[in-house]
């Protein structure tokens, strides 16, 4: 028998996920549901805080319990490397997320600071570099509107971008087309990718920084970068707010028999 906290939170969860109540919609008080049989003001509080802790409202003081946007936003997966979009165009990948999803965005949504740092160990594995070398990291809190979506801060060797507008931390991407049309204006074309996704529970600075609920996970990304050469030219680790992220990836099937066989 659930106890009847658990009872009111799926009630309520049913609810809103059918529509009954509607992203903004404030949930009602704790004492209109005490007065209507729904329980103590203790299982009301309960059932509010299971609801907050599963992503499904929020609570602040003044604004009560409101239901949470539930419509995450694309993340592109191949697509948004598309050099026509950056080399070509004027869309750097945060932006190309949001054209995608139909959501407007603002230049100055994402802001960087850019530090000499020593090397963590997986960025000077990454890089080929001793522990401890000196390397440029270019973090960014990247926004839509007032509200956090992720982070993302990229490493480069110092030969690689030194002079560039990579160490240039005024807030916004590095000029037209980001950080990949410096790369390549400075002779390093990307190639190829890799990505490793990680799912996690954020540390006690992620939750402050990208605003998230009690018990919301983030995903990692390390996102290393190649020239054709096979060299490392970026090195970058995100973290994105779960809930408010759609990973999209649109990719031709490889038949490694058939490759092999044309290679011959």
């Amino acid at each position: 028998m659930a106890p009847k906290w658990r009872e009111l939170a799926d009630k309520l969860a049913v609810r809103i996920r059918r529509g009954d109540y509607t992203p903004g919609q404030r949930l009602p008080h704790i004492r209109e549901l005490v007065d209507a049989g729904e329980g103590s003001k203790a299982t009301v509080n309960a059932a509010y805080k299971a609801l907050e802790t599963e992503g499904l409202v929020t609570s602040t003081r003044g604004h009560g319990t409101v239901v949470r946007e539930q419509v995450p936003l694309k993340r592109l997966g191949i697509a948004r490397y598309d050099k026509v979009k950056w080399r070509d165009g004027d869309d750097v990948a945060f932006i190309a997320d949001r054209v995608a999803s139909g959501r407007s965005y603002r230049r100055n949504e994402q802001t960087q600071t850019v530090n000499l740092v020593k090397a963590p160990p997986v960025v000077a594995a990454a890089h080929g570099l001793p522990v401890d070398a000196e390397v440029y990291a270019r973090a960014r809190l990247v926004k839509e509107g007032e509200q956090p979506t992720h982070t993302l801060t990229s490493y480069y060797r110092p030969e690689h971008v030194q002079g560039t507008r990579l160490v240039d931390p005024t807030p916004g991407p590095a000029g037209r087309g980001g950080g990949f049309k410096v790369l390549y204006d400075a002779g390093y074309e990307i190639d190829h990718m890799k990505e490793e996704l990680t799912a996690r529970a954020p540390t006690p600075e992620e939750l402050k920084l990208l605003q998230l609920p009690p018990g919301e996970p983030v995903v990692e990304l390390h996102r290393t970068t190649y020239t054709a050469s096979g060299m490392v030219i970026e090195f970058a680790i995100g973290v994105h707010a779960a809930s408010r992220f759609a990973w999209e990836y649109d990719f031709k099937v490889p038949d490694s028999a058939k490759d092999g066989k044309e290679q011959e």
